[in-house]
């Protein structure tokens, strides 16, 4: 999975970028100080490894990743080229979510590059830039179906869906609020829009805000009501204070989360967000050699998942053998028990994962 983190400049981007992934990126004051995009792979935390780890002592210890791609800044004309615009928009076309960062916090020391705080107006800046470039590329799309249409007649129903799009487009409206058929739907995956891309909208929030919900900010809250609009997820950061919690070990990184009242860090609420937005689920295999995370889409049956693994497992499935691992954690984290007690079960073909299955399969090539 790869996220790639937007915003304009100087909003807390590459600081918050530098504390999920504690890569270094340089960070300042000014506009552009991201030029090539800084790419950071991240583990995503998950205590079921830990216990697997516990039963096993394996040899290799492998987490599920997200690689996260911190991209220039962007501004005002961006899909015609300003600033950095052409570089910004190939680079969020290879990501598969985005999370945009969007400043909620005042601070006169900080400069914002159009002179105050308004969330919903520096949201709408990059997604007009979105939008243009999908115009384009749609408007391409429809004048090359319609030099098609006297030979295809069949093309007919993908150029009347293109032309509601280029509607919906020119009103200002992304490409992922478009209301569609299934069979609309697969011509919209076939085109490279960037407002199609699911979003997570980051809420960079003060230090003093980011405990619980800051019903009290309005720009957070005309933020939230936006993203609800649109089925896009939102997390309130503060980004200044995710990056101090980088810094500790995980004992006191830990301890300075339960002082401030926070369950979760800014990291930990962003890859639950980023897996709820992608329909994504983990799915586990434990052994000697390794105990491993895999990520899925929701809804994928046994041997895809087990082609995630190695093609040879799909191509060759025979079954998979499945324990839940709240039912392995139930019988005191002993296989054994639980054979004895029915709970490793024999699936097939048509066995749609479950997040937590703990899997080994059998396949013959």
């Amino acid at each position: 999975m790869k996220l790639g983190i937007v915003g304009l400049p100087n909003v807390g981007k590459s600081t918050l970028f530098n504390a999920i992934t504690k890569a270094g990126a340089e960070c300042a004051n000014y506009p552009f100080c991201t030029i090539e995009p800084n790419v950071g792979v991240v583990p995503v935390p998950d205590y079921r490894l830990d216990v697997l780890a516990e039963m096993y002592n394996p040899q290799k210890y492998t987490p599920a990743v997200i690689e996260f791609v911190d991209i220039a800044g962007l501004v005002k004309g961006a899909s015609h080229g300003e600033g950095l615009g052409n570089k910004f928009l190939s680079h969020i076309r290879e990501v598969d979510a985005v999370v945009h960062v969007v400043r909620c916090f005042e601070n006169e020391n900080i400069i914002h590059v159009e002179g105050d705080v308004d969330s919903l107006r520096d949201v709408e800046t990059i997604n007009t830039e979105l939008i243009l470039s999908d115009m384009e590329i749609v408007q391409k799309r429809i004048d090359k179906d319609e030099k098609l249409l006297k030979a295809d007649k069949s093309i007919l129903p993908e150029i009347e869906f293109l032309k509601k799009l280029a509607v919906h487009l020119d009103e200002g409206k992304t490409a992922r609020c478009i209301e569609m058929t299934d069979d609309e739907k697969e011509i919209m995956a076939t085109l490279p829009l960037l407002s199609a891309k699911p979003v997570i909208y980051a809420a960079n929030v003060s230090e003093d805000e980011v405990a619980g919900e800051p019903l009290d900010n309005k720009n957070y809250m005309a933020l939230k009501e936006f993203a609800q609009s649109e089925n896009s997820e939102i997390i309130p950061v503060c980004a200044s204070l995710e990056f101090e919690i980088a810094a500790l070990d995980d004992e006191e990184a830990q301890a300075f989360l339960e002082e401030l009242g926070m369950g979760q860090s800014g990291l930990d609420r962003l890859i639950k967000a980023s897996y709820k937005l992608l329909g994504l689920i983990s799915f586990l295999t434990a052994g000697p050699q390794e105990v491993r995370a895999w990520t899925i889409k929701n809804g994928t049956k046994a041997p895809g998942a087990a082609g995630k693994i190695h093609s040879d497992f799909e191509r060759g499935f025979i079954r998979a053998e499945i324990v839940g691992f709240d039912d392995l954690v139930a019988c005191g984290k002993n296989m054994t028990t639980a054979r004895e007690k029915g709970l490793i079960r024999s699936e097939g073909k048509e066995y749609v994962m479950k997040d937590g299955d703990v899997t080994l399969f059998r396949f013959n090539v």
